[in-house]
Parts: structure tokens; C-alpha cells; sequence
């Protein structure tokens, strides 16, 4: 929930300009089949798709676009879950935007295997352990087969497909459930762990210290209420809306100039842990990255 707003104005000065981001979270949807425990904005079954309408996002991919924007991530909550997401993800490629679909993997329709298969598109889901008793005790449901089963599907398929392993305990079956992804075929496997955001946070998620300190470094997040902050985590941190002010002109506004300095003053360093390469940013929330994050 977003507790606070930095004030923004429709120009930015000189000392407030920013590189305008390459890549978008468009945070469709609350609304998911699963209720997972670490879930980083508590979305589930009785989550709503917001108040942005299906012309709100076609106008946000075309300023997207234009804006230089080059890929965008459609996460949630389960973004498959939204009304127009086929839509979206048609029209984003339409506009020559690389395409990943942050998905639980839990119910994919036919149709949609087609659509994963186009050229741009991309998959990115969480995975728990090895044992379905641990996976369902973090989604909150019996997820493990389907998502599983899906998984396989995709590799078979050739769907370019990056899995994130969330640890939540050190009982949890990490390296096993690593390896098991591995003898599917699955490439691109990252291990990680839950961020205190959301359901994860055990208490307050609103500290800053606790992001990477590269959130809006080349990207930034737009929630299902056009409310746009830094990256997928840091929500509280809204600095503009697009339903009233164009994309562009809060991407380099003062307030996302503010908010990230906010960040990198919390983070100290304004750089992830030892060993990423720099300006990497966090797995598993952005595309081809080995970054884990501060916490």
C-alpha cells in the first residue's frame, strides 16, 4: 500500500534530470490465484486489477515506447490474471518492446503458448524446493505440479524461461529444487531471498535500506492505479501518476530525482552486494541479472 507521494512537477530542471529508463515494471494486477507468504505487495485471490483501464496501458506502452523505453516486465499479482493481458503483451510487441511475463505458472491457457513463442516474448517465475509440501507452504496453495508441469512446457517449447528459487528458511530445499530445475532444462536458475516488502516484511516494508540502492537506474514501476515509483519494491515511493501527467516528464522529474536520491542515501553505496557486475540490478524482479539484493 502506498503510504506516501513525493510532490512532482511536469518539468524537471537541469540538476533534476535523470537518464529516462530502458525497462518497465507494469504492475497490472492484485488479483492472483495464490496467496504467497512473501508475496512483496500482498496480492491474492481477492486482489483488483486497479483503476487503470485498457486504454491507460496501451497509452503507457506507447509513451513507453517512444520514451526509449526498449522491455517491459508484466508482473503482479499474476498478471495473466488481467482482462487485457493479451492485449498488452500484443501490443507492447507491436511496438517492438521485448516482452518478459512475470507469471506463478499455475494456469496457462492453450492459446497462450503461441503468444509465449513469439520473438520478444520471455517467462520468469518463482520457484520453492523439490517437495511439494514446501512449495504449497510458500504460495499459500497446491501449486507445486502445475507450476512445475508448465515449467517443462515452456523448456520444451524453446520459451526462453529464468526461474528464481525464493528461499524463505534454511530447512527450505533450495539447492535440491536448483537441481531439479536443471535436469528440466531450465538455464537461467537464480537462488534468492524473500525481501521484507509486502507479506515478507514481518512488519514495516516501508525502509528504504532494505532496496538494492539501483532502483530507477534505467527503470521504474507502474501500479494497477498508474501510480509510477522507482522499482516494484519501493511503491510507497510515488513520485506521479500517468493517468494525469505524461510518463515522460515524471521519469525525469524532480520527484523521481528525489526519490532515488532518497534510496541511494538510505542504501549508502547506491550499489548491490559484492560480485555483481555494475549497475546490475536485482534478480529475480528484473531480466538477466545475477544481482541479489542487500537483504
Amino acid at each position: 500500500m502506498r503510504v506516501s507521494t513525493i510532490s512532482n512537477v511536469s518539468t524537471a530542471d537541469s540538476s533534476a534530470e535523470r537518464s529516462m529508463p530502458r525497462f518497465l515494471w507494469l504492475d497490472l494486477t492484485r488479483k492472483c490465484q495464490l496467496a504467497c507468504v512473501h508475496c512483496y505487495n500482498a496480492s491474492g485471490p481477492d486482489g483488483t486489477h486497479g483503476t487503470m483501464t485498457r486504454q491507460d496501458w496501451i497509452n503507457l506502452l506507447d509513451q513507453a515506447a517512444a520514451s526509449g523505453v526498449r522491455s517491459v516486465q508484466l508482473i503482479g499479482g499474476e498478471p495473466t490474471m488481467h482482462p487485457d493481458f493479451t492485449d498488452l503483451v500484443e501490443h507492447a510487441l507491436s511496438l517492438r518492446l521485448k516482452v518478459e511475463v512475470f507469471s506463478n505458472m499455475v494456469r496457462l491457457m492453450d492459446t497462450w503458448w503461441e503468444l509465449f513463442q513469439r520473438e520478444g516474448v520471455s517467462l520468469a517465475t518463482s520457484y520453492y524446493s523439490d517437495q511439494s509440501g514446501q512449495h504449497n507452504a510458500m504460495t499459500g496453495r497446491p501449486s507445486h505440479g502445475r507450476t512445475r508441469t508448465n515449467i517443462a512446457k515452456a523448456v520444451q517449447l524453446g520459451i526462453p524461461l529464468r526461474v528464481g528459487i525464493i528461499v524463505g528458511s534454511d530447512q527450505q530445499r533450495a539447492v535440491q529444487a536448483r537441481r531439479e530445475l536443471e535436469a528440466l532444462g531450465v538455464r537461467n536458475v537464480h537462488i534468492d531471498r524473500v525481501r521484507p516488502f509486502g507479506r515478507g516484511a514481518q512488519g514495516s516494508d516501508q525502509d528504504a535500506g532494505n532496496l538494492c540502492g539501483q532502483c530507477g537506474t534505467g527503470k521504474a514501476a507502474i501500479g494497477p492505479t498508474g501510480e509510477v515509483s522507482p522499482c516494484v519494491f519501493s511503491g510507497w515511493l510515488g513520485v506521479g501518476n500517468v493517468r494525469d501527467t505524461p510518463l515522460a516528464a515524471i521519469l525525469s522529474g524532480i520527484a523521481m530525482a528525489r526519490a532515488n536520491d532518497t534510496i541511494r542515501g538510505a542504501t549508502k553505496s547506491g550499489q548491490c552486494d559484492p560480485g555483481c557486475e555494475p549497475n546490475a540490478e536485482c534478480d529475480p524482479g528484473y531480466p538477466l541479472s545475477d544481482c541479489s539484493p542487500r537483504t
